[in-house]
């Protein structure tokens, strides 16, 4: 299509002014979002909660359709499969339903591997560009919905969190290998880093990068715990 939104560009550039400036705004919506949400009564803290699940979850399903319906779509790049493509598209039954174990689960692989993707993304199309969009709802709209999970529905996890969530992440690690193999793609960059700069280079080639992961991610989960724990400590100090 001869559209802005779909000829290709190289505009973003890690820390460029697209980079920053984007950041800013999905933080700003964020905060706003969340202090309208702490004024509402509760069924429409539920529907705010929804409508967000699905804005981002709608970013993963358009984009696909996009990609399969103008081309060229390769089955080995563009399956909703790497970890915030699939988070994304199962939002809006953890919006739905709300059950605690899903928040365990997901509180750690959003905070983890989403904010990494935010502060180092794999991304080169810049503003206009459909991708530009996709990316940033996807990623940023992750965090902020974890976040509104975590403040309004005053949800935090548990030490034992951080060993369930780590468990479901070896059963996706290992569902992703079996799909790499049989179709000779790079789903959860099992097989290759990304193409793009990211924490990822600081780990070595592979497969020393994927060692070095499984090996700090126990500890980084526990960092995130620690952290929103201290903001529950915040949150409760101000409710006295």
């Amino acid at each position: 299509m001869d559209t802005a939104f779909f000829q290709p560009n190289t505009d973003f550039s890690f820390l460029g002014i697209q980079h920053v400036l984007v950041v800013l705004f999905f933080l700003f919506a964020g905060m706003v979002l969340i202090r309208y949400a702490r004024g509402r009564d509760k069924p429409t803290q539920n529907r705010l909660f929804f409508y967000l699940a699905w804005l981002v979850s709608s970013s993963i399903i358009v984009w696909t359709l996009l990609k399969w319906w103008i081309g060229p779509f390769d089955i080995k790049e563009d399956l909703p499969l790497h970890l915030c493509n699939f988070l994304a598209l199962i939002l809006p039954v953890f919006a739905i339903y709300r059950r605690f174990w899903m928040y365990e689960i997901l509180v750690f692989w959003i905070l983890a591997g989403t904010t990494q993707a935010i502060l180092t993304p794999d991304l080169s199309e810049g503003f206009p560009h459909v991708n530009f969009f996709k990316y940033w709802l996807e990623h940023a709209g992750l965090v902020v919905f974890i976040i509104y999970a975590t403040l309004i529905y005053d949800m935090r996890p548990t030490v034992k969190s951080i060993f369930k969530s780590f468990g479901a992440i070896q059963i996706y690690f290992i569902a992703m290998i079996v799909v790499n193999a049989f179709l000779g793609s790079n789903y959860l960059f099992i097989s290759r880093k990304p193409d793009h700069a990211s924490l990822l280079d600081a780990f070595g080639d592979w497969p020393y990068y994927i060692l070095a992961e499984e090996l700090i991610m126990l500890p980084y989960f526990y960092v995130i715990y620690l952290l929103l724990k201290r903001s529950s400590r915040v949150r409760s100090k101000e409710l006295a």
